[in-house]
């Protein structure tokens, strides 16, 4: 199937809102405390429901950019999901267990949904045999898991365990690496890809703007400004960080398939929730010290991390300092690890030690990556 070049059509944005919404509902899981931190059973739960969430959102997403046509049958299974999702949000509370039937059953409906979509889509490939078998290994994949999803009901009922949850994630991941579009790389539409996964991490900084507006609350005074204006520095640091990948290092022409960079953007949305939660537990006396501390100095760690290998596998061409780039940033992060350590008690130390080192890598993330567009420019110009 040659290249397209699509546009995101204001239905997927329409389509995003309600993870908008779920993102939410997932931070919620981790404010169940227990010995001074978020429970493990929480903490399990909130894992499960992010991955989970995000790998549908990964599913519709590629449909949408390889088969997607923007019709009205296209459209109406998109909102059928969207309604499902619903019941997906509603069952992410402390008291999962309650509503786990519920939303096991909305969640296998949404890939039988998707996978549907592929076999409707069969239609338009007869005589491309090569297409015709990614689309039923796809629609396989997705049927097979609906069925583990739904697996898990009876299982949690016998048991109360839920490993069949997990077990139908990590499937779907591995079986999309190996089955799936692994060699799809002529047939997806990757600037229209980046740009997907560029709004869903926007939508998430949504979230953690959201969230630090506790920072501004109760009385106005020098100490309360400062701590508000540090928690808005920090997601202004993050969100430049990401925007100069975005819009400089990344070469988002790449003929590429796209999997590599949407597992890494896993893991970036996923620790910029984690992010959003740290800035909220360091405003909560009943938790520790050191746990919250190092829940949200390994949150950065993670997030810098998956965003340097981001940069790793999808730079541009004319990319040839990179190694430095990581370099420098890993020695900074082990004195930012070394200096909040230190001075763990000390709150407006630490807040601040945190935006400095947040826009030290700023700073080395968009000198390279004006050094790279200049390298760009000089290449054509060869």
């Amino acid at each position: 199937m040659p290249l397209r070049r699509k546009k995101v059509e204001y239905v997927e944005l329409i389509y995003d809102l309600i993870f908008v919404y779920i993102i939410g509902r997932n931070n919620q899981l981790l404010h169940v405390f227990d010995n001074g931190f978020v429970s493990w059973s929480a903490f399990f739960a909130y894992v499960l429901t992010t991955l989970a969430v995000i790998q549908i959102w990964n599913y519709t997403t590629y449909y949408i950019n390889i088969y997607g046509r923007h019709g009205i049958r296209e459209h109406i299974l998109l909102f059928v999901n969207m309604f499902l999702l619903y019941f997906v949000a509603e069952g992410t509370r402390a008291d999962w267990q309650g509503y786990h039937t519920q939303y096991h059953i909305a969640w296998a409906l949404i890939l039988i949904n998707i996978g549907i979509q592929y076999l409707i889509e069969l239609r338009n490939h007869k005589d491309r045999e090569q297409n015709k078998r990614k689309i039923v290994t796809m629609a396989a994949i997705l049927f097979s898991e609906a069925l583990i999803v739904l697996g898990d009901i009876p299982l949690f009922q016998a048991t109360g365990t839920t490993w069949l949850t997990l077990a139908a994630i990590i499937f779907g991941m591995v079986s999309v690496f190996i089955f799936g579009q692994r060699k799809s790389t002529g047939a997806v539409d990757f600037p229209h890809l980046t740009e997907r996964a560029m709004l869903y991490v926007v939508f998430t900084f949504g979230e953690m703007i959201i969230a630090i507006s506790s920072y501004f609350e109760g009385d106005f005074s020098l100490n309360s400004t400062y701590f508000a204006l540090m928690a808005f520095l920090i997601v202004v640091g993050l969100f430049l960080s990401y925007g100069v990948f975005y819009d400089h290092i990344i070469d988002r022409e790449k003929k590429s398939n796209g999997l590599l960079y949407m597992f890494l953007h896993i893991f970036i949305i996923f620790a910029l929730n984690n992010i959003t939660n740290g800035l909220e537990f360091m405003r909560e006396d009943e938790i520790s010290l050191m746990p919250k501390l190092l829940f949200l100095i390994g949150s950065f760690i993670l997030y810098f991390g998956f965003l340097l290998g981001l940069g790793a596998t999808h730079a541009k061409s004319v990319c040839r300092k990179y190694a430095r780039l990581c370099l420098f940033t890993l020695l900074i992060g082990a004195a930012f690890v070394a200096l909040m350590l230190l001075f763990r008690t000390e709150m407006m130390i630490n807040i601040a030690l945190t935006v400095a080192f947040i826009f030290a890598l700023f700073a080395l993330i968009y000198r390279f990556g004006k050094a790279l567009d200049r390298a760009e420019k000089d290449g054509r110009r060869e």
